[in-house]
């Protein structure tokens, strides 16, 4: 294919931080000890999210796609995928969160979203148990690794956290805000600064017509 788009889900198509807020919400104790040393990039997200989900009780899964379902979309997304459809440009949502909230939150705009990658949850224990197909190197969901599965000629990541650094270091392309603008500062790597996703429509329109 000619052009992709690969997207983040959590603080980038919903307004906050909804990954985060489960976490907090729903292992509160362990939350609070393991999400700083991620951030501070002295544990790998990997290790830290596996460790706080398998700390919850499955029992309590249907409340955390309740919690989940509930948070607001970034204002302009469906704008953009309308934009997206006219270039026919695929959407691909990558997400280091869970399969159900991603799901959950975008319900009737599921079917024009390409494709959905994201860690899925086994119920069947007594705790949550993660399974993830692109579990790999610091990553519960390697995100370069789902990137190799869609070969096209041009590639645009959009991010905003820790989660997305891989993404965004292998995308010659990068739409970034919040934390994710902060690592990409400090690897010296150039990035397009954006808040809703009226600009990313609008910045993309730019570029594909001086192409």
């Amino acid at each position: 294919m000619k052009r992709i788009i690969f997207c983040d889900f959590d603080g980038t198509i919903t307004v906050s931080e909804t990954f985060v807020a489960v976490l907090k919400h729903f292992s509160p104790q362990l939350s609070a000890e393991l999400i700083p040393e991620m951030y501070a990039q002295r544990l790998t997200l990997r290790e830290g999210v596996k460790r706080i989900l398998e700390s919850i009780p499955s029992s309590r899964y249907p409340e955390i796609l309740e919690f989940t379902r509930k948070q607001p979309i970034r204002s302009g997304f469906t704008e953009l995928l309308d934009f997206l459809d006219t270039q026919k440009v695929p959407l691909v949502v990558i997400s280091g969160g869970l399969r159900g909230m991603v799901e959950a939150v975008l319900d009737e705009l599921l079917p024009r979203i390409h494709a959905i990658h994201a860690v899925d949850i086994d119920t069947a224990s007594d705790y949550l148990q993660v399974n993830s197909e692109f579990e790999g190197g610091t990553e519960l969901v390697a995100k370069v690794q789902v990137m190799e599965k869609y070969p096209a000629d041009e590639k645009i990541a959009i991010g905003d956290s820790i989660t997305d650094l891989n993404m965004a270091l292998a995308t010659p392309i990068v739409f970034a805000r919040d934390r994710l603008a902060y690592y990409l500062e400090k690897n010296q790597k150039p990035y397009i600064l954006w808040q809703d996703f009226f600009e990313v429509r609008d910045k993309l329109a730019q570029l594909w017509k001086s192409v």
